[in-house]
């Protein structure tokens, strides 16, 4: 695997930040675009942009068969069944609340329960606490240890005949951990529970196969594996969406209409109402193309070992404390330098051409956890290198400089 050959596809690694090379350690946040997706998103709106599926005209139809096949590059990515059972949302927080709605409505009632974990992001916290609050449910919480893994001796218990669903990050955006969905998969299962999985940060990272997970729900994010922003994907099973109501009402999610009553589309239509992300549909059908052209293994050990030699680094500076120390861990780093507010180590790293994340990564009730308003969080892709990790650490050198630490 040639790093220099593969940062060169990205054309903003190429970007000057106030004169310094820029050293891109945000990809928990969002990933940077390869030329071929910058280029799928122009070449659609030059020479096939029109709207899609009633459409008999020449784009009408070549906008269609884009859309449907990007559809189908997702089946094939995370190995779905089928690709009626792949839903094009706007991202994983809105693939997260359509299954909070949906499924909510149906089989949620006064006094049951939802069980998710002290990983999660807000994303998936305040859609169950709102279906919680509307349907007088009960939300139930797997407890986290120290060290930022999940503390499962409690599940168990927590799996009970009111549990009505489980919603679990597989990999912690703040921490980097990686979650044993298959252990929890496979206890929800043996008592008829399912499993929604927040993939958002582990499929750009690791293999994705839902039918080896069997997990009955899976979203992630166009924007963090390489794709336009705008566009995510909900993966659920048939049988669920059969059942479930739609999430919205409007055009195309309907079969047939009248003033007397709606008979609704067959999937995946049911769930996609107004006219779709057609443009960004196509370009994360050309970046998921683009990863599977990598050799994923070799990316994976990869991005172990940086992120190995990110944490050797970070430990040589006694001042620094990581905020957890996960294992397994992919992709991402938290540390706090006490005395020092995390933006003032975020601005003085930006001064040197590092980007990083500073604050509460829409993970609050993990700073509650650890007693700290915030947090400086580094993460990993396959573009990165050794040279953004030492122009990382030049840039916390001048923060001991700067506060004479």
């Amino acid at each position: 695997m040639n790093i220099s050959e593969i940062c060169k596809q990205f054309p903003i690694l190429k970007e000057k930040i106030l004169d310094k090379r820029l050293a891109y350690l945000d990809n928990a946040a969002t990933t940077q675009k390869p030329y071929c997706v910058i280029d799928a998103y122009t070449h659609y709106y030059s020479k096939l942009n029109a709207n899609i599926h009633r459409g008999v005209h020449y784009l009408s139809e070549k906008a269609t068969e884009a859309y449907e096949n990007a559809r189908v590059k997702v089946q094939h990515f995370i190995n779905a069944p089928s690709a009626k059972e792949c839903i094009f949302v706007r991202s994983a927080t809105e693939g997260i609340n359509l299954v909070a709605h949906s499924f909510g409505k149906v089989f949620v009632q006064e006094d049951d329960e939802i069980l998710i974990s002290a990983l999660e992001h807000h994303s998936n916290i305040v859609p169950w606490q709102m279906l919680c609050k509307e349907k007088k449910a009960h939300l139930r919480i797997i407890p986290m240890n120290i060290d930022g893994t999940l503390n499962l001796t409690t599940l168990d218990t927590l799996l009970n005949a009111k549990t009505k669903l489980v919603a679990i990050t597989h990999v912690s955006n703040a921490l980097g951990t990686l979650n044993p969905i298959d252990i929890i998969i496979q206890k929800a299962h043996a008592k008829n529970i399912p499993v929604l999985i927040d993939g958002a940060q582990s499929l750009p990272h690791i293999p994705i196969d839902v039918q080896a997970l069997d997990c009955d729900f899976f979203v992630f994010s166009s924007h963090k594996c390489y794709g336009p922003t705008g566009i995510g994907v909900l993966y659920a099973k048939a049988a669920w969406l059969n059942k479930m109501p739609p999430f919205q009402g409007g055009g195309d999610m309907i079969l047939k209409v009248s003033f007397e009553e709606t008979i609704y589309n067959e999937l995946p239509f049911k769930f996609e109402a107004g006219t779709p992300p057609i443009a960004e549909a196509y370009a994360l059908g050309v970046a998921l193309d683009f990863l599977q052209a990598l050799p994923m293994q070799e990316i994976i050990q990869y991005e172990a070992a940086l992120t190995q030699h990110a944490l050797d680094a970070l430990l040589a500076l006694p001042e620094l404390q990581l905020i957890g120390t996960p294992n397994p861990r992919i992709a991402v780093i938290s540390f706090v330098w006490p005395g020092i507010h995390p933006h003032d180590i975020g601005t003085i790293l930006n001064d040197n051409g590092v980007a990083i994340r500073t604050g509460h990564h829409c993970a609050m009730p993990i700073m509650d956890f650890y007693g700290i308003p915030a947090s400086n969080r580094l993460s990993i892709s396959f573009y990165n290198t050794e040279e953004d990790i030492a122009q990382m650490m030049q840039g916390l050198h001048n923060v001991r400089k700067i506060f004479k630490r």
